[in-house]
C-alpha cells in the first residue's frame, strides 16, 4: 500500500480556518505516476498557505502585525550592528521589534547572545557562549547616549558558566550607562542567579530603578518549559529585590495550556513578594523546535486578567497579547517618580 502519509507524516487530516485538506490512501492498483508530479506539488501548496508546514496555526487578527520598517527602525538596526550589540528584539523574535525600533527604543541585550540554558519557548541560541567582552558596558553606556533615551532596558542571556553568572559585568554595565548618561533611568530584566542573593546584590548596589525577573509561566508547567529555572527560586527572586527596596517586575505568557485558576494563583504569588508590576503576554513559538502553542487567548481574557493583577493588588498591569517584558516601560518609571 501507498500512503500520502509516507510523504507528509501528520499531515492526512488537517484543518484551518479557510480549508481542509484530507488526504486518501492510495493502492497498488489505482496509483497513477502523475500523482507525484501534480497532486503532491499541488498539496504541498495548500499545506504551505495553510501554515502547516510553518508548524503553526493561522495567526488570528489580533495576533497581527505590519511588516518592521521605516526611518527609526534603520536607524536603530545600524546603530546596534555598529556598535557590535545584541537586542532580545532580535534574538527573541519579539513581534513588537517594528512598533519599538520605529519609536527609537530597543532592549539591549548583554553578556552576548548564547544562553547556557534551553528553555523550551526562547527563542536565544543556546550553547556554549564567549567570554564576557569587557568592551561592551562602554559600547551600550554610548548607544544609550546615541539614541537619546531617557529610559533604557537592559537584559541578558542566562550565564551559567561565570562563577558570579555575570553579576560584575550587570553592575559595570550600569554604572557606565549612570556616568555617561546622567539622568537616564535604568530598567533590568535579570536572569535568576541561581537564587543567590550575593549575585542579585551586585545588580541592586549598581542601582537600576527598576528589576524585573520573568516567571515566565504558572508553577505546573513551570519544569516543563523552563530550563533549570524554579517557579520558588523565581518568587524569592523577587522577593530579595522588593526587599531591597527596588522596584521589581516581572512577567509571564499565556497560550502553554495553563487553567484560569493557575494564571490567578500565580498573579497571587507574585503579588506576594513585594512585586508590583506585571506583564501578561500571549507566547509564539519562535519555530518548530520549540514547544508549540496551545491556545490564543482572546483580546478580552487579557482585560479579564487585567483587571484581577489590579484587584490582586498590582499597581500597574500591562496585558494584552502583544506585551512583552519591555513593552511601554518607560511608562512605570515615570508614574513612578511623578508620585514621588
Amino acid at each position: 500500500m501507498l500512503a500520502c502519509d509516507s510523504f507528509f507524516p501528520h499531515t492526512r487530516d488537517y484543518e484551518n480556518q479557510s480549508s481542509k485538506i484530507h488526504f486518501q490512501w492510495i493502492g497498488h492498483t489505482n496509483f497513477n505516476p502523475s500523482f507525484l508530479f501534480y497532486y503532491v506539488p499541488l498539496h504541498i501548496h495548500k499545506i504551505r498557505q495553510s501554515g502547516f508546514m510553518r508548524g503553526k496555526r493561522r495567526l488570528p487578527s489580533w495576533l497581527r502585525m505590519e511588516r518592521a520598517s521605516g526611518e527609526s527602525y534603520t536607524m536603530v538596526k545600524n546603530l546596534v550592528e555598529s556598535h557590535r550589540l545584541h537586542t532580545i528584539c532580535t534574538s527573541g523574535n519579539c513581534p513588537n521589534i517594528g512598533e519599538c525600533w520605529n519609536a527609537g527604543t530597543a532592549t539591549l541585550m548583554i553578556l552576548g547572545d548564547i544562553c547556557t540554558r534551553s528553555c523550551k519557548f526562547c527563542g536565544t541560541k543556546s550553547g556554549r557562549p564567549l567570554p564576557p567582552d569587557p568592551g561592551e558596558p562602554d559600547r551600550v553606556a554610548q548607544a544609550v547616549k546615541t539614541m537619546h533615551l531617557k529610559h533604557c532596558v537592559i537584559t541578558s542571556v542566562d550565564r551559567d558558566d561565570l562563577p558570579d553568572g555575570g553579576a560584575a559585568h550587570w553592575a559595570e554595565t550600569i554604572r557606565r550607562i549612570r556616568e555617561v548618561n546622567p539622568g537616564v533611568t535604568i530598567e533590568t530584566l535579570i536572569p535568576d542567579f541561581r537564587g543567590k542573593t550575593e549575585h542579585i546584590d551586585m545588580v541592586i548596589d549598581a542601582g537600576p530603578d527598576v528589576i524585573s525577573h520573568n516567571m515566565e509561566t504558572v508553577r505546573r508547567l513551570t519544569p516543563l518549559i523552563r530550563s533549570v529555572a524554579k517557579y520558588e527560586v523565581s518568587l524569592a527572586v523577587l522577593r530579595h529585590i522588593a526587599s531591597r527596596g527596588v522596584r521589581a517586575k516581572s512577567g509571564i505568557m499565556l497560550g502553554l495550556g495553563e487553567s484560569e485558576g493557575e494564571v490567578t494563583e500565580t498573579l497571587a504569588d507574585i503579588c506576594a513578594t513585594g512585586c508590583r508590576i506585571v506583564t501578561i503576554g500571549q507566547y509564539l513559538a519562535p519555530s518548530l523546535e520549540h514547544i508549540p502553542v496551545v491556545e490564543y487567548v482572546t483580546p478580552e481574557r487579557f482585560e479579564e486578567y487585567r483587571k484581577t493583577g489590579l484587584e490582586t493588588g498590582f499597581e500597574f498591569v500591562e496585558s494584552s497579547p502583544l506585551v512583552r517584558s519591555s513593552f511601554h516601560a518607560e511608562k512605570h518609571v515615570k508614574e513612578r517618580l511623578h508620585d514621588l
